[in-house]
Formats: C-alpha cells, structure tokens, sequence
C-alpha cells in the first residue's frame, strides 16, 4: 500500500532551520501534487506548502520567503526546508498526496521551536 513517511523533525531555537523529509512508495511524488500540512495544539490542520505535478509551487502566507518545498524524484522523496523558525511554527507537520482516487497521509513529525 501507499505509504509516506516523514523525518527529520525535532526542537530547535528560534531562527534556527530544520529540513523536514517524506519518502514515499507505491506512489510517485512527480506525477501527483504533493504537500506538506502542519496542525498544531488545539488547532486545525493547515497547508503549508504544496508542489504539483507540473513543478510548481504555493505556500501559506505565514511561511512565505522562510518555507520552501521541492522534491527529488530519483529518490522519490518530497522535502520542507524551514528556515527562521519561530515557536508560531511549533506543530505536527505531515506529508499528502493527492491521488485522484483518495488522499493519502503520512504519520507526521513534530517540530517545536522554543528556547
């Protein structure tokens, strides 16, 4: 079955980066839109970025110049390189994909940013 499996979470100061990994199987990030959500305590879950098929890409306003998502195809993964965390970004991030039959999850990772 599909499945996606997210890293490379973890705590960090604030300013600091971290860069989030989704490997996936049985699915391939090229040829359906990818994203990355994050819900954090008592919140819903949000977009965070996204990255289509095509290459191209949109993000959340509040991540905007600080986020940026790509993907390696060879390695089949999706990566969010985060950049200039604030503790606003603490949350549970998770990795989508977009399979026009059904949306699929991964697990999640957790990023808290505090000092």
């Amino acid at each position: 079955q599909v499945q996606l499996v997210e890293s490379g979470g973890g705590l960090v100061q604030p300013g600091g980066s971290l860069r989030l990994s989704c490997a996936a199987s049985r699915i391939r990030v090229n040829l359906y839109p990818m994203g990355w959500y994050r819900q954090a305590p008592g919140k819903q879950r949000e977009l965070v970025a996204r990255i289509t098929n095509y290459g191209s890409t949109n993000y959340a306003e509040s991540v905007k110049g600080r986020f940026t998502i790509s993907r390696d195809n060879a390695k089949n993964t999706v990566f969010l390189q985060m950049t200039s965390l604030t503790p606003e970004d603490t949350a549970v991030y998770y990795c989508n994909a977009a399979h026009p039959a059904t949306i699929y999850w991964g697990q999640g990772t957790r990023v808290t940013v505090s000092s």
